[in-house]
């Protein structure tokens, strides 16, 4: 299905998965410390941590980075894929990230809005992959769709020119954010 995404007007050079994270309060389980990682047992099931060491991620600040995980446990570190785990749901996020950015003047920031949804509550869109399959999904271009939340034309050639230059880096790359 990529390949079908990404011969479109304006071709995608990686695959921008979104995920949308619950956050889970309170329940934990036995915190384990020999990892040298912060948050195991409450942020990361200590059960997890135990049975894939290997694929253990913190932060910068050294606790642990539950979409860093997922991407270690899911992605080879070479794949050309951006890992967006969140919160809120893709079109929130979109618009809270856009506006976010948009005022900070950090362009690379900010998620390509084009998003199909292909799996939501245990169901596969199986009506919205018959008709990528058929081509009957016409995609805009990057700053068509950024113009479509309300973004100025030349703001958004610039948006998105920051965006496809963040985009061409190698491997693969995660965010986790909190909306």
């Amino acid at each position: 299905m990529y390949g079908d995404v990404a011969l479109g007007l304006d071709p995608i050079p990686r695959l921008s998965v979104y995920v949308t994270k619950d956050l889970l309060f309170g329940e934990t389980d036995t915190a384990v410390d020999d990892h040298g990682v912060e948050g195991v047992g409450s942020v990361v099931s200590a059960t997890w941590a135990e049975a894939f060491p290997e694929h253990l991620r913190a932060n910068d600040a050294g606790y642990a980075a539950p979409e860093r995980c997922l991407a270690a446990h899911l992605l080879p570190s070479d794949a050309p894929v951006h890992l967006e785990v969140c919160n809120a749901s893709f079109d929130d996020n979109v618009t809270r990230r856009l506006q976010g950015a948009l005022a900070r003047d950090t362009h690379d920031e900010i998620l390509d809005p084009r998003g199909v949804q292909l799996w939501a509550d245990d169901r596969r869109a199986d009506e919205t992959l018959a008709r990528l399959r058929e081509g009957a999904l016409a995609f805009p271009t990057l700053p068509e769709a950024l113009g479509m939340l309300g973004v100025d034309e030349e703001r958004a050639r610039t948006a998105a020119s920051s965006m496809r230059e963040r985009d061409a880096s190698r491997g693969r790359s995660v965010r986790g954010d909190v909306v």
